[in-house]
C-alpha cells in the first residue's frame, strides 16, 4: 500500500520532526510512506469570512496540486467519521481489497479545508472532537496508521 499525507504548513521544532522520523522508520517496513507539506497562508486577526475563504481556497489549489490521480481520498475533518483504534485498523485493511493501492490523507491548515476538497473525499476521517495542532495531529495519524498495521499483523503493540 503507497501512503501519502499531504499537510498545510511547515514542520518547524525538532521533537516533532523526530516523532515523525520515527513512524516514518517503523512505517517503512509495512508500506511506502510519502509526506507532502504545502505552504500555509498567513491569517491576520481580524479576517473576515471572505478572507479565510481566500486562505482555504489557496492552501486548497496547493494541495489539490500534490494529489496523484490513483488517490483514494481521506480528509482529517474534526467533524468527520470516528473511529476507535480496532475499527481503524479493519478499514485500512480493506482498502486493498476494495482496489485501492494509493491512500491520501490530507490535513488542513487553521482554517480547515475548502468544501470542494472534502467533497472529493472518500472519507472524512476524525480522530477526535478535539481541535489539535497540525504538528500534533501529523503524529496522531502516523501513530494510528502504525498501530493499525501492528493489529492487522497480529504484533504486540502497547495499549
Amino acid at each position: 500500500m503507497k501512503i501519502t499525507i499531504i499537510s498545510v504548513g511547515k514542520l518547524k521544532e525538532k521533537y516533532w520532526r523526530a516523532a515523525i522520523e520515527e513512524y516514518q522508520k517503523r512505517l517503512s517496513r509495512y508500506c511506502s510512506l510519502t509526506l507532502l507539506e504545502v505552504a500555509d497562508e498567513k491569517c491576520p486577526d481580524n479576517a473576515g469570512e471572505e478572507d479565510k475563504n481566500i486562505i482555504r481556497r489557496k492552501e486548497g489549489e496547493r494541495i489539490k496540486a500534490k494529489i496523484p490521480g490513483d488517490a483514494h481520498i481521506v480528509t482529517m475533518e474534526i467533524q468527520g467519521k470516528e473511529h476507535d483504534s480496532l475499527g481503524f485498523a479493519q478499514w485500512l485493511d480493506r482498502l486493498p481489497h476494495e482496489g485501492h493501492s494509493h491512500l491520501v490523507f490530507i490535513i488542513g491548515g487553521s482554517l480547515g479545508l475548502t468544501e470542494e476538497l472534502c467533497r472529493r473525499s472518500s472519507l472524512s476521517l476524525s480522530f477526535s472532537r478535539l481541535t489539535f495542532p497540525h504538528q500534533m495531529m501529523r503524529v496522531i495519524l502516523l501513530e494510528q496508521i502504525y498501530r493499525a498495521y501492528r493489529i492487522n499483523r497480529n504484533e504486540p503493540y502497547h495499549k
